[in-house]
């Protein structure tokens, strides 16, 4: 790093005499040993000798034009003013940039990384020090940037997403540093910063498609009931039968908007107090029978025989009564619904080390692997015309996945096309009967 002062008193001074005395000392000490010498065998007279040798120290201490650029890291207190910057940096410098939270690449007015940290290495996995920036970073607008910034722009910030070896999205902020603090000219350095906003875009995304879906969720049975309205004042008028028929349709979608609303409700109550986990002592088998009894006649309905087998003693988690009751509510009835032509379902209730596991499987055609790791999302229906004419809102398994993860339990799905699903709650045990 190339440095300057503006007193004799600065700490980043070019080298003081005593200092550039004692780096020429071997060079002097024998320069002065062989003046020695040659005045000794009388080959020079004392005076001549004597400014022959001041001459010699003289020389010795004149200042270097350039010091280590480590040895002035090592001092650095600010007064950095020059703009390049050794391949070497050491110091305050390498261990503030390690210390940031986010990944940071320090950079100098040429593109080369300086300094990185961890999280640089796992966000650029092919940065390394000493490499220009361009080698680890392959986005132009980011690269032009930099470039921007050397000449002495000002802050940047660019966002880009990456595909490989995951999608991502990831916010750099490019930012020049001038240490000396003058506005203008080229910066000291430059700091590239990367933000992973993967997460938030996210977040993001799910909020309008969750807006988007509700939307055309209320408005199907919305149209309906509207376009019903008016044919029963127009041409249905005086038409009983048609009136009694569409009454019983008007009837139904206002149920469904009902459903949709109150589970809209459910999952809002759900996600406010999700950060709360219930502790009142709930009896799982208590809770489980209870919707067994519950769901009796949907079963006869769809001639589905329910089998129910428990440890034959109680078991003890903490949990809210309702919400548990909500969960294996959906559960059994999206298996009457979706998998009862299979005949058969089975709820078996056990304890494995310290966890409750209750686990609900049918028999019915199954699930392809595709739509296994989305059936928790909000709105996702594998078939969404076959769950709209069992009445489904397409937000029972979420409402399921937000009310076990409120328990801290565990939801698993497991399905093999045509063998039917087996979905299962893991809860932490707080106690158990006697045995």
């Amino acid at each position: 790093m190339a440095l300057r002062d503006s007193s004799p008193s600065s700490p980043l001074a070019d080298d003081t005499m005593v200092e550039r005395l004692v780096a020429a000392r071997w060079v002097l000490g024998a320069g002065l040993a062989g003046l020695a010498i040659v005045v000794g065998s009388g080959g020079l007279n004392v005076v001549p000798a004597l400014l022959l040798g001041a001459l010699l120290v003289a020389a010795a201490a004149v200042p270097s034009r350039r010091r280590p650029v480590a040895a002035a890291l090592a001092r650095l207190h600010g007064e950095v003013r020059a703009p390049a910057v050794s391949i070497a940096v050491e110091g305050r410098l390498a261990s503030l940039v390690r210390a940031l939270p986010d990944a940071a690449l320090l950079l100098d007015t040429g593109g080369t990384v300086l300094a990185t940290n961890e999280l640089a290495a796992q966000t650029v996995s092919s940065v390394k020090i000493g490499d220009p920036v361009s080698f680890a970073v392959r986005v132009p607008e980011v690269l032009e940037a930099v470039r921007a910034a050397s000449s002495g722009g000002g802050p940047r910030q660019v966002e880009f997403a990456e595909r490989v070896p995951l999608e991502r999205a990831i916010l750099a902020d490019i930012v020049p540093v001038r240490f000396a603090g003058q506005e203008g000219g080229p910066p000291d350095v430059i700091l590239l910063i990367f933000h992973d906003m993967t997460q938030q875009r996210r977040v993001e995304q799910m909020r309008v498609d969750f807006i988007a879906n509700a939307s055309h969720e209320l408005r199907t049975p919305l149209a309906s009931l509207s376009g019903f309205i008016e044919t029963l004042q127009g041409p249905a008028r005086n038409d009983p039968q048609a009136r009694e028929r569409f009454l019983k349709i008007m009837a139904a979608q206002a149920r469904r908007m009902s459903r949709l609303i109150e589970d809209l409700l459910s999952l809002s109550r759900i996600e406010l107090n999700a950060h709360m986990r219930p502790e009142a002592e709930i009896d799982l088998v208590a809770v489980v029978g209870h919707v067994r009894d519950t769901l009796a006649p949907l079963a006869r309905e769809r001639d589905v025989d329910v089998a129910f087998e428990t440890p034959g003693r109680p078991i003890m988690v903490r949990g809210d009564r309702d919400e548990l009751i909500r969960v294996f509510e959906n559960l059994v009835e999206n298996a009457l619904k979706y998998g009862g032509s299979g005949g058969r379902i089975e709820i078996r209730l056990a304890l494995e080390a310290a966890d409750a596991v209750a686990s609900v499987r049918d028999f019915g055609p199954g699930i392809a692997p595709e739509h296994l790791p989305r059936l928790t999302e909000r709105f996702y229906r594998v078939d969404t015309a076959h769950s709209r004419e069992q009445g489904g809102t397409g937000l029972g398994l979420a409402i399921v996945k937000h009310i076990v993860a409120r328990h801290r339990g565990r939801l698993g799905i497991e399905s093999v096309p045509g063998e039917g699903a087996t979905f299962t709650v893991r809860l932490a045990v707080i106690a158990s009967g006697p045995r």
